[in-house]
């Protein structure tokens, strides 16, 4: 087992371990403890009392947090005709067609989310095998299949962040970083803690989420009370 360094295992102790803590304490002590030399990113991890395999309790979206990311994302966009012109006017990092195809073909990822038109997925689709693993494939769901290419980039630019369950039902989401004031990372998470909750399949039994954590880059995991959620 890798041994904790100085700086973490101070953090470590600031947490305890038997305490559930409020979304407020959560982000103030998840600055506290961070023990990166950077801006650690802050990260809220949801285990979820859901079945992935069946279709109706699949947990996927998106959601614009109301404090934004502290990161700005790099938006490409797949486009034709007038819609290229539209995605430009927006702030698309990058627009085009089939050279970017083949340019992530050929192992080009300088960027961090794809919108696409609907009309733009039958090529898009071909990348499905690239693109899937990575996340990175545009999907109805979180709003990057559309028509309205000028609110999807709006919406990635001011601070959108996809959520989705993995098999073991546990989803990952980043709600800023370390440098942000307390209350804006509380207001983040509590708006992520509510969406999540309203995802709820009405086929799930039992507790929907079953625990709560925050957690930066490099600093200890923060169990968070679950009761927020309702």
């Amino acid at each position: 087992m890798a041994k904790k360094g100085k700086k973490l295992q101070d953090a470590t102790k600031l947490v305890d371990k038997t305490k559930v803590y409020s979304v407020a304490e959560a982000a103030e002590l998840a600055k506290q403890t961070s023990s990166s030399n950077f801006d650690a990113t802050v990260e809220v991890a949801f285990n979820l009392n859901i079945d992935t395999r069946k279709n109706d309790q699949q947990i996927r979206g998106a959601v614009v947090l109301p404090n934004g990311t502290g990161k700005t994302q790099k938006v490409l966009v797949f486009a034709k005709g007038e819609k290229i012109k539209e995605a430009e006017a927006a702030g698309a990092d990058f627009v085009g067609d089939a050279e970017f195809i083949q340019k992530i073909q050929g192992g080009w990822f300088d960027f961090d989310v794809i919108v696409a038109t609907p009309d733009m997925m039958g090529e898009v689709g071909k990348l499905g095998r690239v693109l899937g693993p990575k996340g990175l494939m545009p999907n109805p769901k979180t709003g990057t299949v559309t028509f309205d290419v000028t609110k999807a980039i709006n919406e990635i630019k001011a601070g959108k962040v996809e959520y989705r369950a993995d098999k073991a039902g546990i989803v990952h989401a980043p709600v800023g970083k370390v440098s942000f004031d307390a209350a804006k990372l509380a207001e983040n998470i509590q708006t992520l803690v509510e969406v999540i909750a309203k995802a709820k399949p009405a086929t799930a039994k039992g507790t929907y989420i079953k625990s709560l954590h925050v957690t930066t880059t490099m600093g200890p995991s923060i169990k968070v009370d679950t009761t927020v959620a309702k």
